[in-house]
C-alpha cells in the first residue's frame, strides 16, 4: 500500500509565493526530501524485481517503474530551482504517483497487497507539504489515498493504518517545516539586529567624540556673544541631551518582533534639558500602533506643559511594569490645573486633552487620570494593558 507520508504546513498560505521569504528552508527541506526520494525509489525497484515474475503484466509494470525512477530524478532537478516550484510541477509530481497507482490492479492481477509505487508516494505528498504548507500536505495525501481505496476490492485494517499514518506524518512533517522557518526568520531578524547595533555603537562613539563635545562647547560658549548666543546655547543644551539620550538607548536596543516596539525606549527618545525620562532597564513590548499612541499621548501632556506652564519649565516622565500593565506618569511643577476646567473646556468645545489623551488610551483599553491642584503641579498617569485588546478592570 502506500507509504508513510507526507506533510502538512500548518497556517500558513499557500504556493509557492512565500517561497522568497523562506527560500533557503524550504531549499533545504526539498534537498533532505530528494535523497529520500531516491532511497523509497530504490525501494520500489527491489520489491518489483523480487516479485515481479507472480504478476499479470510484468512488462507493463517494468515501464511504470521506469518512469517513477525517471521521474524521480526531473522532479529532484526541479524543485531544485526555486522558480519552478509552481502548480505545473506540483501536479505532474501528484500525477505521476497516482497514475501508477491505478496501474497496480492491471499490472499485479486480482488480489495485490501493495501499490507498485508502494512508499514512492511518500515524495509527492512532503513536495506538496514542503511548498504549500498544511492545504498542500493534506490535500496530496486525500488524494493518494481516495486513488489507493478506490482500487482495492477489500479495506482491510492494515490499509486503514497507512492511510492514518500518510495522514499524520504529513501534518506533523509540516508543523516542524513551519517550525523551521519561523527560526530561521528569527535568526536572520537577530542577525541583522546584531550586525545594526555593532555599527550603531561604532558611529554612537564617532558621535560622542565630536558632535556631542562641539554641541557642549556651544552650550557653555554661547553666553559670552550676548542675547542670540545664549539663545542658540540653549538650544545647542536641549539637543546635546537629546542625542546623548538616543545614543545610550540605541546602545541596548531591543530586538523586538516584527510589528512590535519598545516603549521604554521611545519614551527615552524624549528626554531633553528639560525633560527627565526615566524607564526600567527591561524592554517593554507593545505592539507597535499600540506603543505609538501611547508616546503620542505623553508627547500631548508634554505639549501642554510648555504651552500653560513655560517653555523651559520642567517635566519627568516615569515608565512603571504593573503585572497587568505599564503605567507611563508625566508630572510637572506648573501652577495646576482648577478644578473642573478640563470639564469646562470640553463643554466649550476645546477636545484636545481628552482626544489627544484620554480618548487615546481609551481606544487602547487603557486608562488616562489626571490629579492637579492649583499650586501643586500636574501628574498625568496613563495606564495600557500589557496585553491590548484586553481592557483592564475599573
Amino acid at each position: 500500500m502506500v507509504g508513510t507520508p507526507g506533510v502538512a504546513r500548518e497556517g500558513e498560505p499557500g504556493p509557492a509565493a512565500r517561497a522568497d521569504e523562506h527560500g533557503p528552508v524550504q531549499a533545504t527541506l526539498l534537498r533532505a526530501l530528494g535523497v529520500l526520494r531516491f532511497v523509497v525509489l530504490a525501494n520500489a525497484l527491489v520489491l518489483y524485481a523480487l516479485r515481479s515474475g507472480d504478476y499479470a503484466h510484468p512488462r507493463l509494470g517494468w515501464v511504470v517503474v521506469a518512469v517513477l525512477a525517471g521521474w524521480t530524478v526531473v522532479a529532484v532537478w526541479a524543485y531544485g530551482r526555486r522558480s519552478w516550484r509552481r502548480a505545473p510541477l506540483l501536479v505532474a509530481d501528484l500525477a505521476v504517483g497516482l497514475g501508477a497507482i491505478a496501474l497496480t490492479p492491471y499490472v499485479k492481477g486480482e488480489g495485490f497487497s501493495a501499490t507498485l509505487p508502494g512508499f514512492w508516494v511518500m515524495g509527492v505528498v512532503l513536495a506538496w507539504a514542503v511548498v504549500w504548507r498544511a492545504p498542500g500536505g493534506l490535500a496530496a495525501a486525500a488524494a493518494v489515498s481516495v486513488t489507493d481505496v478506490s482500487i482495492r476490492d477489500d479495506f482491510t485494517q492494515a490499509n486503514y493504518g497507512n492511510i492514518f499514518l500518510l495522514v499524520l506524518g504529513g501534518a506533523v512533517v509540516g508543523f516542524l517545516s513551519i517550525l523551521l522557518q519561523q527560526t530561521a526568520s528569527q535568526r536572520d531578524r537577530a542577525e541583522r539586529a546584531a550586525a545594526a547595533a555593532g555599527e550603531r555603537q561604532r558611529l554612537a562613539r564617532v558621535v560622542h567624540d565630536g558632535v556631542l563635545q562641539v554641541l557642549a562647547l556651544v552650550q557653555r560658549r554661547g553666553p559670552e556673544l550676548g542675547p542670540e548666543g545664549a539663545e542658540l546655547g540653549r538650544l545647542a543644551g536641549e539637543q546635546e541631551v537629546r542625542l546623548r539620550g538616543l545614543v545610550q538607548t540605541g546602545s541596548s536596543e531591543l530586538v523586538a518582533p516584527l510589528g512590535e516596539r519598545d516603549l521604554a525606549r521611545l519614551l527615552a527618545e524624549l528626554q531633553a534639558a528639560h525633560v527627565q525620562v526615566v524607564v526600567p532597564g527591561t524592554p517593554a513590548v507593545l505592539p507597535a500602533e499600540t506603543a505609538g499612541e501611547v508616546v503620542s499621548a505623553v508627547e500631548s501632556c508634554l505639549s501642554n506643559v510648555r504651552h500653560h506652564v513655560g517653555r523651559d519649565a520642567p517635566a519627568w516622565v516615569l515608565l512603571e511594569e504593573l503585572p497587568d500593565a505599564w503605567v507611563v506618569t508625566v508630572r510637572d511643577e506648573g501652577p495646576g490645573i482648577p478644578e473642573g476646567r478640563l470639564e469646562e473646556s470640553a463643554a466649550q468645545g476645546r477636545l484636545g486633552v481628552h482626544q489627544s489623551v484620554v480618548g487615546r488610551l481609551r481606544d487602547l483599553g487603557g486608562e488616562a487620570t489626571v490629579r492637579s491642584a492649583p499650586g501643586e503641579g500636574t501628574e498625568w498617569e496613563l495606564r495600557v494593558p500589557r496585553h491590548p485588546g484586553r481592557r483592564e478592570p475599573a
